[in-house]
């Protein structure tokens, strides 16, 4: 039998923990006087459409699973996947005298226990068991040391879902209405989503500007050694004593700051570089200052997100997916953390690491102790580390992979925390000379040595920037004096032009989140995916580039809910959040001045944040009631130039010049994956000159149906337009004929009839002697035959419409080949992965074009494409599906293998359940929601209820903290 379910002998102590993994680990700790069993996430929460609601309550409260009238009281539900799971707790509870609840201790994880207690409604002394490490003796300290339910951070954690449920389901509905069904708004995504957004409107507004330099190599004349080189290079820094313009001294617009600076352009660039050619150089000065950097703090989650992101190439989801299969094996402490603090025991063995791996020069006489930097960081929580009083090495973990690599990087990390500083010294040196035409010119050079490597030995941090220098990098500069001699061995001219703000990345969105106190940190991770999976953020290559749509969803929530989205009001919701956790303030006036701009000051949130026209009502409420003045044409709408404007519409986004119905009209659609920067008035007018992509071809004589030529997503096809009233879902719907143009066709050319012939495909060819039919159908891969589930290649698009029956029976009676073909040469190289270190390389398979290292293959997503692809991209794409795992076949194998049992059986059950909390969570709800709407009575309100739970809380599905 599992560990999980089996029953101690003698036992009668119930331990609940949340997941099926840790509950296995936590067995093993615990021995038999303890039965461990896992809740699989929460087993209750607010319902996720008006069918899950009781039918004692009605209006607003089915909507919003809310009673905003009644001091925001909150209608929960056991989840429908979770009752099974929720009566065998409760059969397990009968048969104990104890209950420990051991989810985790942080807010979310004190809600679980809560809702536990709630519902199991247990008759037996009950204990909250806490511990921030799966080992053996935490494990059992935690057993030997409960404490109570912490109702404060169960209020906390309540308030927080209230209010993102409130949030959500809101503003949602406002979206659909004015821009586009199906789309969602959070407290914290939609702030996420707005500085994306607003970082790529500073890269449309931003104008390049040019300026030149110098660049000297300057030798000393003497043979130079690795210690003491022979020459040096230096950088134009002044003429006549001002100081040469570089790239920040202009700002966006392309203009200089201050005229206090000299900005060369090339002419005179060129003309100072010839006026010293034969100028004489010394040494001016030499600044020699001494160097330390300290050991950087233990992991936090999000500085491991994004140290991840920089050394592994993971993504922030991806990291958190690893982090958590190495807490719940015990090989980490707890990785949702906001604090940088160690435990004593945990110095101890880290500072034990140094003295045996780098010896007693490496280890401070003090152990380090690091003050946390972010504001009201979560309660109780000790740095990620390596669990245990002593640490294992990478090499003594057994793991491999994915985990491997960063039970490295945080062990790295965490040992060097517990070393001395690097030490050393910066010098710089300036060196003048005097031009044939009279200008004085000085260049400046930079130096560092490191005399003592310190921390720097274990670990060295990354950087966002690709092009910084790490601080391990050393730059000698020769051994020169003031008054020295120089000869000038080469000056060249260097051009450079500024830059436009770099696109935020996972980690540099994760660090600026952090920076501005917006949201928790724990939930960041999760927030990204929402934004991902909403469209509104794309990925090229390793950047977050913001979709069109975002543009119109920022648009219209800066405009008339300034106040949701403003950073500063964001923040300051934060803050009373965890004052509600510390006690300071009620959540009922504060719920109640959010939503009805009701109360005091001090109950919610002070109003003087925002930007928007609507900030002058008072509360949430009143705000989305008040429609009237968005205009979901305007809110859409962004001038491009030159009388273009680019719109969103229903189906995506297009360029538009004039008004339709009237002369000289143009429209196009925009491609999906166009970063919003490079929609130039030239790519525009690009845009409009090609055939539109709408060709109305004429009608089917049989149906009657307009027939239209279209540019779609995957290439040109031809479909029918149904009459208006088709039903388009349902076991009614149906769905336009639809078929790609060959290879031969275009656009302009296609006609009615080559039209109807490609929407007659398939086309039965005949039966074989069995009566088995044959058709020729085109596919993905092209044309071809199929016979049953046998399927044979055709070797042009023509012999879809002229091959005979003989024909075809002449081609399945040739044997069909077997194995495969000759391996086709790769489509890009790549370059070398950082975690497998192996070639990685673009390859054309089955399902279209993917990355490989030889181990892990992943196709690529909608975005990518082969000729655009980054080695950061595919170095991303690696990294999430090692996150993913090998595909789960094990458990139907073992279902198959073993004996009609019944324990088996539920192991194979409990496996399936144990996946992510969230899919299983979303699926069952929609699974139940589908089910109760066929209740006529609950049908519409079902409806709308259903589609705002999709849409406004799948973050708080998958995150620590909805939001």
């Amino acid at each position: 039998m599992s560990p999980t379910s089996e029953t101690a002998h003698g036992g009668r102590r119930l331990v609940i923990v949340e997941s099926p993994a840790k509950a296995k680990t936590i067995k093993g700790y615990l021995g038999p006087g303890y039965v461990v069993e896992a809740s699989v996430g929460h087993i209750r929460d607010l319902p996720n459409g008006a069918a899950e609601v009781p039918e004692k309550y009605t209006g607003e409260v089915r909507r919003l699973g809310v009673d905003v009238e009644h001091d925001f009281q909150p209608i929960y539900v056991v989840n429908a996947d979770k009752k099974a799971q929720v009566r065998k707790l409760k059969e397990l509870l009968a048969e104990s005298d104890e209950l420990y609840l051991a989810t985790d201790e942080d807010r979310e994880g004190e809600a679980i226990a809560w809702h536990l207690q709630e519902v199991l409604k247990p008759k037996v002394p009950v204990h909250r068991m806490v511990f921030h490490e799966i080992t053996k003796d935490a494990i059992r300290a935690a057993v030997a040391n409960p404490r109570e339910l912490n109702t404060r951070m169960v209020d906390a954690q309540e308030t927080r879902r209230i209010l993102d449920r409130l949030y959500g389901y809101e503003v949602s509905p406002v979206l659909w209405k004015k821009v586009m069904r199906g789309l969602s708004a959070g407290r914290v995504q939609s702030v996420a989503t707005r500085l994306v957004v607003e970082r790529e409107r500073e890269r449309i507004a931003f104008r390049s500007a040019e300026y030149w330099d110098l660049t000297g190599t300057f030798s000393t004349g003497r043979a130079g050694d690795a210690s003491d080189p022979s020459s040096l290079v230096a950088r134009l820094n002044a003429v006549d004593g001002r100081r040469v313009a570089q790239g920040r001294d202009f700002g966006p617009d392309g203009r200089l700051k201050s005229d206090q600076v000299l900005h060369l352009d090339e002419a005179n660039a060129r003309a100072l570089a010839a006026a010293l050619e034969n100028a004489s150089f010394s040494v001016r000065s030499v600044e020699s200052k001494p160097y330390r950097r300290s050991p950087y703090a233990p992991f936090r989650t999000t500085t491991l997100q994004q140290e991840a992101s920089r050394k592994l190439g993971f993504g922030a989801k991806s990291t958190m997916q690893v982090a958590q299969k190495l807490y719940e094996n015990g090989f980490i402490t707890y990785m949702r953390t906001d604090s940088t603090t160690l435990s004593d025991t945990a110095v101890s063995a880290a500072r034990a690491q140094v003295t045996q791996l780098y010896g007693a020069s490496y280890l401070p006489d003090r152990p380090r102790t690091y003050a946390g930097k972010v504001k009201n960081a979560q309660e109780a929580h000790e740095a990620i580390r390596p669990s245990g009083d002593r640490f294992r090495t990478p090499a003594e973990t057994g793991l491999t992979g994915d985990q491997f690599k960063l039970y490295e990087l945080i062990w790295k990390r965490t040992v060097a925390s517990q070393m001395k500083d690097a030490v050393g010294n910066s010098v710089t040196v300036k060196i003048g000379g005097r031009s044939s035409d009279g200008r004085d010119a000085e260049f400046s050079a930079s130096g560092k040595t490191i005399t003592f490597h310190g921390f720097m030995k274990a670990y060295v941090e990354g950087a966002d920037d690709p092009n910084a220098e790490l601080d391990d990098r050393e730059r000698r500069l020769p051994q020169v004096a003031e008054g020295d001699a120089l000869s000038a061995e080469e000056l060249s001219v260097d051009g450079h032009a500024t830059k436009p703000p770099a696109r935020y990345t996972e980690a540099s969105l994760v660090k600026e989140l952090e920076e501005r106190e917006i949201g928790r940190p724990s939930t960041y991770a999760s927030i990204i995916g929402t934004i991902l999976d909403r469209g509104y953020v794309f990925k090229k290559g390793t950047a977050l580039v913001p979709s069109f749509l975002s543009f119109a969803v920022v648009n219209l929530l800066e405009t008339h809910f300034g106040r949701l989205v403003d950073y500063d009001f964001t923040a300051k919701m934060e803050d009373d959040l965890d004052r509600i956790a510390q006690g300071e303030a009620q959540a009922v006036p504060w719920l109640r001045r959010f939503y009805f701009g009701e109360g005091d000051d001090n109950a919610g949130v002070a109003s003087g944040a925002g930007n928007g026209d609507g900030d002058h009502l008072g509360g949430l409420k009143e705000l989305v009631t008040d429609l009237g003045a968005i205009d979901a044409r305007e809110i859409s709408s962004f001038p491009v130039g030159d009388g273009i404007m680019l719109r969103v519409g229903r189906y995506g986004p297009y360029v538009e010049r004039g008004e339709k119905d009237e002369e000289g009209h143009q429209r196009a659609d925009v491609p999906e994956d166009l970063a919003p920067d490079e929609l130039t008035v030239e790519y525009a007018e690009e845009l409009l000159a090609k055939p539109s992509g709408d060709f109305e071809l004429g009608a089917d004589p049989e149906s009657g149906h307009q027939i239209v030529a279209k540019d779609g997503r995957y290439g040109p096809y031809v479909t029918e337009i149904l009459p208006d009233g088709t039903p388009k879902t349902g076991k009614n719907a149906v769905k336009p004929r639809t078929a790609s143009l060959f290879k031969s066709m275009s656009l302009d050319t296609v006609t009615l009839a080559d039209a109807l012939k490609l929407m007659s495909l398939p086309r039965v060819v005949g039966t074989d002697a069995e009566g088995v039919e044959i058709t020729a159908q085109n596919g993905r891969y092209g044309p071809y035959l199929k016979k049953g589930t046998d399927s044979r290649s055709l070797e042009t698009e023509d012999q879809l419409f002229n091959i005979t029956l003989d024909e075809a029976l002449a081609i399945y009676a040739q044997p069909k080949q077997r194995g495969r073909a000759a391996a086709k040469p790769p489509l890009k190289e790549l370059g070398t992965d950082p975690v497998s270190e192996r070639p990685v390389v673009v390859k054309d398979g089955r399902f279209g074009p993917y990355v490989t290292d030889g181990e892990t293959n992943a196709t690529l997503r909608t975005d990518d494409s082969v000729e655009t692809i980054t080695p950061e991209r595919g170095y991303e794409l690696l990294a999430e599906k090692r996150a993913k795992g090998p595909a789960k076949k094990t458990a139907k194998k073992a279902v198959k293998k073993a004996p009609a049992k019944k324990a088996p059986a539920k192991k194979a059950t409990t496996a399936k359940k144990a996946a992510a909390k969230t899919t299983t969570a979303k699926t069952a709800a929609k699974k139940t929601t589908a089910k109760k709407t066929a209740a006529k009575s609950a049908a519409s309100s079902a409806s709308a209820s259903s589609s705002s739970s999709s849409a406004s809380a799948s973050a708080s599905a998958s995150a620590k903290s909805g939001e």
